[in-house]
Order: C-alpha cells, then structure tokens, then sequence
C-alpha cells in the first residue's frame, strides 16, 4: 500500500502552556521548524491553514508563510490556503507560481471561499453571494488561475544577450477571459513554473462543494465520519470528476491519547499511534487515496505522528523510508498527477 500523507498546520494548534515558542505562530521560526519536522517524518505535503475571518490572536498570511518556509526545506510539498472570494486570480496565480518558482516545484494552492458577513464587511466591496454563486465564482478563479499559469509557454524565455530578446511573444499569450463575475486579458507577469500547473485543492464538506471540488481540483480533503462514508465519498467524487485524474484524501483530527473536548468537521481520533495505522490501511482499502491530519496541539501530536506513526506505516504498510532524489520529484509527481500540458502551447504547436 502506497498512502498519501500530510498535515493541517494552523495556529490554533498552538498553545503557550505546552509549546516552548513565545510567540508560537505569529513567527517564521515557528512555521519552518513544524514543516522541518514534518519533512524530517518524510510527510508528502503540509497545507498553511487560512481565511479572511478575525481570529484573536491574529494570524500571517497563508502564501507568504510557505514561502518563507520553502527555502529552509527540500522536499515536503508546501500548500497554503487563498480564499478565492475577494481575491483575484491574477493575484493568486502569481503568487503560487512564485512559489512553485522558489520551492521548486513544490508549491500547492488551497481554494476556499468566504462566506461570512465578517469576511465581506472587512473588504466593503460587497455583500456575501450564495453558497452556489460563491462556488461558481471560485470556479471561475480556478479557471483563470490556471489559464494565467499556461500563458508563459516553457520555452517563453529566450535570455538572449546578443540579440537583446528576453521573451520570444509568439509564446506569450493573452487568456482573454470573460466571465459573470470578471474578466482578465493577461497573460502573467510570472514565467511558467516548474510544475507548469500546480496543484490544486479543495476542502469538500457538503455535497455543493464535493461537486465544486470534484470538477475544478487536484486533490479532495473530505470529512468521513465512518467507515461507510469513506468508502462512499470517493466514489461518488470520482463518478463527478469526469474522467479527471483527482486524489481523495480525509481529514482526521489526532489528540493521541488525549480525549480533549473541542467540535470539528472531520471526525476526531483519540487512539494510539498502531491504531491510527490500521486505520490508514483499511480507509486506503476503501479508496480513500491518503489523510491529511489536523493536529490538536502540534507541540504534543506531530511528533507522534513523525515518530511513532511513520515507522508503523514503514514496517506494515509499505510508506517511503527515503524521499526520491533529485528534481523531478515534484509535488504533481508525488500525488501521482499527470504532467501539465500548456493548453496554449499545443494551439500554437
């Protein structure tokens, strides 16, 4: 069994009573020596938890954080979160393309949505859509995103002194994107990253936003509570994807040990590091591609996680002891995702 695994990285995993950082997730430090353990466990991603909500403590921005974190590390795949209400896609395809640039090859993109009059009242351009205007909106920034990334062909970049061309125009193109909710003409000011497409993702928890995920990402976090629904789940996401290679995986809240009393979305798992294993191992049966762990507390479950968990899935269910060399292992690589084709290179091919 080869089984996808990643964390949930978010502040309000933090807590000043059992973690010795003063200021916990409001530095970069923090952030970089959480992924560096988590690569250190040879964990496949780590996804940077945000919104646009107040939070009491405050909270950085989900993108810059990665991108702080990436050149401190080599191979774990960095996915922060940017909400695709009251943003723009030429925004986000920049700035995850940028990041695919410095990780390389590493980078992810999280969609969400932002559905609450907090998160409008705090941009005062408009009021909060419905759930399906919402999710039609963020399937156009999707859209964009990735046409935006496909607009620098591979070979754009002549770089040549002599003749004093940088961009050969021909493989540049114009997305010339007209919509409901905007139109963009590009093309981005960011060269092709090396992924070409990075991932995407998206946190499915109702079916809307099953069907929203299904058709416009990569990777599908779902929310099984039981055994029946995380053989159900992936199989209806894979009926709706259209024939789109996607990768399901579930959230699971972990508290080993621990029976902390706190409401979740996903469902909570209390046990031993040997129990959560067998559980992988029969979810993976059920097709259920891989889980993405939410810590509780982070200075108490990751390294559980890292070093009782890891070497149980090595010894009873075939998990990496090694990462692949070299620069091809990119993050689409890891999840077993098809290389990116440019849309633009093959109508100009």
């Amino acid at each position: 069994m080869t089984t996808l695994l990643g964390l949930a990285l978010d502040g309000y995993g933090w807590h000043p009573s059992q973690d010795k950082h003063a200021n916990g997730p409001l530095t970069g430090k923090y952030w970089t020596e959480q992924v560096q353990l988590a690569e250190r466990g040879l964990l496949d991603f780590v996804t940077f938890e945000d919104s646009f909500a107040r939070t009491p403590g405050g909270r950085l921005d989900a993108v810059l954080t990665a991108a702080r974190v990436a050149p401190a590390t080599t191979h774990i795949g960095l996915i922060p979160t940017a909400p695709a209400t009251h943003n723009e896609p030429f925004h986000i395809s920049k700035a995850i393309a940028t990041l695919d640039i410095v990780s390389g090859g590493r980078a992810g993109w999280q969609v969400t949505i932002a559905d609450t009059e907090e998160e409008a009242d705090a941009f005062g351009r408009t009021k909060v859509l419905p759930l399906q205007d919402l999710l039609d909106e963020a399937a156009d920034v999707v859209e964009v995103t990735r046409r935006l990334w496909d607009s620098w062909e591979d070979d754009a970049e002549i770089r040549d002194l002599d003749t004093g061309r940088f961009i050969d125009r021909e493989r540049l193109h114009y997305v010339d994107f007209e919509g409901r909710f905007f139109s963009v003409k590009g093309p981005s000011i960011t060269p092709r990253s090396p992924q070409g497409q990075s991932v995407v993702a998206a946190l499915a928890r109702s079916r809307p936003g099953q069907v929203f995920a299904a058709k416009n990402a990569d990777i599908v976090f779902v929310t099984p509570h039981d055994g029946a629904s995380a053989a159900e789940i992936p199989a209806r996401l894979h009926n709706t994807s259209s024939h789109r290679i996607i990768k399901v995986l579930a959230d699971l809240v972990v508290a080993f040990g621990r029976d902390d009393e706190f409401h979740s979305d996903a469902a909570i798992f209390t046990g031993s590091a040997a129990e959560l294993a067998d559980l992988i191992g029969q979810w993976h049966e059920w097709g259920i591609d891989g889980l993405r762990l939410r810590p509780a507390v982070n200075a108490l479950d990751i390294p559980v996680i890292v070093d009782e968990l890891v070497p149980l899935l090595q010894t009873h269910h075939g998990f990496r002891t090694q990462y692949e060399a070299g620069a091809s292992e990119t993050l689409r690589a890891r999840f077993g995702l098809p290389t990116a084709t440019n849309r633009y290179a093959r109508k100009s091919a």
